[in-house]
């Protein structure tokens, strides 16, 4: 499924009784780990906005830059030799559908951040990725121990057209926050509003709050 502007960024057509009757089926024991407005799905829709990059491994790469002491510019072989961690975790995504206990498996931002070490003036963080895609950040969203640059997901490697062969995973905001296709974060003072943001999805996007549209 692909987004077409403008009318999905608008949140038109959403069935809204259709969402609810979906929300009375989410078992009991799991409710409360479900943000408002939100149903249970087991699959995994494809939601993105445009067409899936070609992956060529031997022009790949990924940096972290800005605001930081120690920049780092790694190729695909240096990027996969980073120590990985698993954790299971629960996403949401803000066409409603939330999908619960994901095991994703991937570079943990805290290792990052070790890593490049965010001066004081790193408020913000830019997730940049193929075409020119941004989506944007406050530094203390990327700090939870959740937060990774994720390459596998429930077993397999992502798929191209979930984000392979890396793509950032913050599971305490919506989902298109966790961009695919990632090739650099950067570490600014002030924020910049990615594609989303500009077109209509709030800047903030937590579930909890229905941060979907300013």
């Amino acid at each position: 499924m692909f987004f077409r502007l403008p009318a999905k960024l608008k949140g038109k057509g959403v069935d809204e009784a259709k969402v609810a009757a979906l929300r009375e089926r989410v078992p009991e024991p799991v409710r409360d780990r479900v943000p408002p407005g939100q149903f249970v799905t087991n699959g995994w829709p494809v939601l993105h906005f445009g067409g899936v990059p070609r992956f060529v491994e031997a022009t790949w790469s990924f940096r972290a830059w800005g605001h930081v002491e120690n920049p780092v510019t790694l190729d695909y072989r240096a990027f996969r030799d980073l120590p990985t961690v698993e954790r299971t975790m629960d996403i949401h995504c803000v066409t409603r559908w939330s999908k619960l206990d994901m095991t994703w498996e991937g570079v943990s931002m805290r290792h990052l951040l070790d890593m490049i070490r965010p001066t004081a003036d790193a408020r913000f963080v830019i997730a940049h990725c193929e075409a020119g895609f941004t989506a944007n950040l406050p530094i203390s969203a990327i700090l939870d121990d959740e937060v990774l640059l994720a390459h596998r997901a429930d077993g397999s490697d992502l798929s191209l057209d979930h984000g392979w062969p890396l793509r950032l995973v913050v599971p305490a905001r919506y989902f298109w926050k966790s961009a695919k296709w990632l090739r650099g974060l950067e570490f600014v003072r002030e924020d910049q509003p990615g594609f989303w943001e500009q077109n209509g999805y709030h800047n903030d996007a937590d579930p909890w709050k229905e941060e979907r549209h300013w």
